[in-house]
């Protein structure tokens, strides 16, 4: 998967900042794909207005042939995203529950659990529930990464259709 197609449940699950899609559209272009509303996106700055940023983004997708997913798909592609990342050791188990900013609708038992379990988390925890918390979320993370099947889709190496 291109970091274009990554980029489209990305954006959607409101995980991809509009600032940053223009030098998404400029590291499209040297990956070799070409259209002309991922050109005038390249060539914005961060700064730019975001109504501007995210039509010439939708846009550049539409023109590539290249859809956006509905919200609750690219939700469950945050989950699995969320889960990779915790078993992987690149995020920590407060991180898993910062980045969930979005509603999520899970489909399957092990994303119902990792959901509830990442759900779980305030910062008014007590300092003895943390450990158990941490683990639980843990657990349940490689429930669902040994389980999915949504891992190659969101390009996560050694997932099970990789």
């Amino acid at each position: 998967m291109d970091r274009l197609q990554h980029s489209a449940w990305r954006y959607v699950a409101e995980v991809l900042p509009p600032e940053e899609l223009p030098m998404l559209a400029a590291h499209a272009l040297v990956d070799g794909r070409d259209s002309p509303a991922l050109h005038e996106l390249a060539g914005l700055p961060r700064r730019s207005d975001e109504t501007e940023i995210r039509e010439l983004y939708v846009q550049a997708l539409h023109e590539l042939g290249i859809p956006l997913p509905d919200e609750e798909t690219a939700g469950r592609w945050l989950l699995v995203n969320l889960a990779f990342g915790l078993a992987k050791g690149e995020l920590g188990p407060k991180d898993v529950a910062d980045r969930l900013s979005m509603t999520v609708a899970a489909r399957t038992p092990e994303e119902t659990q990792f959901l509830s379990v990442a759900a779980d988390y305030s910062e008014w925890m007590e300092p003895d529930e943390l450990p158990g918390w941490e683990n639980d979320l843990r657990t349940s993370a490689h429930s669902l990464t040994a389980s999915t099947d949504l891992g190659s889709v969101i390009g996560v190496p050694g997932s099970r259709r990789d």
